[in-house]
């Protein structure tokens, strides 16, 4: 039987050598490789669709996962953002999530990419939801991708990740948003936070986008690619940039999620 063509799937600031072949998508595999199987193997005996599910490793030691039609959203169809119940999607997609994952045990011999220090550990959450991650196809089905930074964390820490990307809260004059503080609402309220989620979540807010910056800076340090690429390049500066916008406005962020 002939091999399949491999199509180069270009994208995404860290994964390289990601390809796909006829309904399927291979990837580098890692250490972390068998961890992020189980749990996607879990999310989708549980009934969560919106990732894609993984076949094993293939004969070239790449994992294996279902291909998932569609468009990533970042940069070119962050429009898809809107109107605001496209948010608000996005916010019961990532609830969904959490709770699917609520009862998952990891394998003991379970091994994490963990990048970035989370501020506790609840869940093993995606540490990357981003609109940068997101595929919408045709047909109205959206899935998150790149699990491989799935590791520890908790419910707000993914939350307020994903918050920065999809309201977004940037300090860029090109992204920034005169509606952000009702957008963030609109995220959170389908996402079903409780009230005393709603008021941690704010000072998590800040934190998150500058942990990135943090972790940037002190893997550059290192020399450690393709981080100290990324810093000299800038994106630095964008996170800590964010990250005092963000901060600076943490009274807005309170109103909008409390008050009403």
């Amino acid at each position: 039987m002939p091999h399949e063509e491999e199509l180069s799937l270009p994208g995404g600031n860290v994964s390289g050598g990601v390809v796909r072949v006829g309904d399927t998508v291979r990837r580098p595999a890692g250490p972390w490789t068998p961890a992020v199987h189980a749990l996607l193997a879990h999310l989708h005996a549980v009934g969560f669709r919106a990732a894609p599910r993984p076949l094993g490793i293939d004969e070239q030691g790449r994992e294996v996962l279902t291909y998932v039609p569609g468009d990533v959203v970042w940069p070119d169809r962050f429009a898809l953002m809107e109107p605001e119940r496209r948010l608000a999607r996005v916010g019961r997609i990532v609830g969904e999530f959490h709770d699917a994952v609520q009862d998952f045990t990891p394998p003991p011999d379970a091994r994490w990419r963990e990048l970035v220090p989370a501020d506790g550990h609840d869940i093993i959450a995606h540490h990357d939801l981003g609109p940068w991650n997101l595929v919408t196809g045709d047909d109205d089905r959206w899935a998150f991708i790149d699990w491989d930074t799935a590791a520890p964390g908790t419910r707000l820490w993914d939350l307020a990740y994903a918050a920065h990307g999809f309201v977004p809260l940037s300090a860029d004059p090109a992204l920034c948003r005169a509606d952000a503080a009702h957008r963030l609402r609109v995220l959170v309220d389908a996402y079903g936070l409780d009230e005393d989620g709603r008021r941690r979540l704010v000072p998590l807010l800040g934190r998150r986008s500058r942990s990135m910056h943090d972790f940037l800076r002190d893997r550059a340090a290192l020399g450690e690619q393709p981080w100290a690429t990324h810093w000299a390049e800038g994106h630095g500066d964008v996170w800590r940039s964010d990250a005092e916008y963000t901060e600076e406005r943490e009274e807005e962020w309170t109103r909008a999620l409390l008050d009403g």
